[in-house]
């Protein structure tokens, strides 16, 4: 599949299958994250990977998922939870702000990496307690914790649709999540506005 083909497809996923992603996989995820752009090319960015059962159930206690969604559409049941979390961290030592470029282009190539092997990706920064999960991971106060990705097969199919008036996602009576998009045409500006 070509990367135009992946970026189409790509969605946000809530709900996993629960069969694991090797650790060569994820590394491979992550390296895709290593090798985005980054700002004056200081490479602030650091990544933890979590894929024993116990960690990655410690750091899905402490996210929150989908906040347009009720509650029992929301966040996944645990038969349904992420099998693997990359956490995207920020080494204060090396850039202490205006890194947000730079997470936001490593994310999208470790979800796009992730996606070229059938996995799929949450990307979340809504973040409980960072500092409980710094603690618990022995994360140094020197890097910060900015965002994560929670992994797994897909265990769902989200759509997207062309956006008309809301950009709240929502799922049909089936259970099926439906995105809004802004069309093409309503973003695109050819030679001035």
């Amino acid at each position: 599949m070509s990367v135009y083909d992946l970026i189409c497809k790509r969605r946000t996923v809530r709900r996993f299958a629960q069969k694991p992603i090797t650790l060569e996989a994820l590394k491979q995820f992550v390296n895709a994250g290593r090798l985005a752009p980054s700002a004056s090319n200081l490479q602030p960015l650091e990544f933890m990977v979590l894929e024993q059962t116990r960690a990655v159930q410690y750091v899905f206690e402490r996210t929150r998922w989908a906040g347009y969604l009720p509650p029992d559409q929301g966040k996944p049941s645990a038969d349904q939870a992420p099998v693997a979390f990359i956490l995207i961290l920020v080494n204060k030592k090396i850039r202490a702000e205006g890194y947000g470029a730079d997470v936001g282009a490593a994310a999208e190539n470790m979800i796009l990496a992730a996606l070229e092997q059938g996995v799929a990706a949450c990307w979340i920064g809504s973040i409980i307690d960072r500092a409980d999960i710094k603690a618990e991971l022995a994360i140094p106060e020197h890097c910060d914790l900015d965002s994560l990705l929670a992994l797994g097969y897909p265990a769902e199919d989200p759509v997207a649709e062309p956006l008309d008036g809301s950009v709240k996602y929502y799922r049909d009576e089936q259970g099926r999540l439906h995105v809004p998009k802004r069309t093409l045409a309503s973003v695109l500006h050819i030679n001035g506005y």
